[in-house]
């Protein structure tokens, strides 16, 4: 896999969560689907969490922010709580900022906090 790849991985734990991994580079040349994908099947699978553990995103430009807009409010629809997994690369990091859309957003610094929420 190159820095330049999206690399998806999706987990249901025990209690039904759902853990969507991502590694790589969230943006229009990454072919973004499959974390699409994932995110909209969590929202409607059912369950009460969706942890997307962003720890390996090395960036994320306006398309990764629009994907994780929306899949929020697709979970916010259909009552499945959606929490964002760090620790954040710097780059990402810094599109939640300059974008001011952290609270759009629960964040938790490790996916073991995430999924205690």
């Amino acid at each position: 896999m190159t820095a330049d790849e999206l690399h998806v991985v999706v987990e249901t734990e025990e209690d039904g969560a759902v853990l969507i991994r991502v590694r790589g580079s969230l943006d229009e040349w990454s072919g973004p689907s499959a974390f699409v994908g994932a995110l909209r099947e969590a929202a409607g699978g059912g369950g009460r969490l969706t942890v997307a553990d962003l720890s390996g995103l090395e960036f994320a430009d306006s398309t990764g922010l629009h994907a994780l807009l929306e899949a929020q409010h697709r979970h916010a629809l259909a009552g499945v709580r959606l929490v964002l997994a760090g620790p954040l690369s710097t780059a990402v990091h810094r599109l939640f900022e300059v974008s001011g859309t952290f609270d759009a957003f629960t964040f938790a610094d490790t996916v073991d906090a995430a999924l205690a929420c």
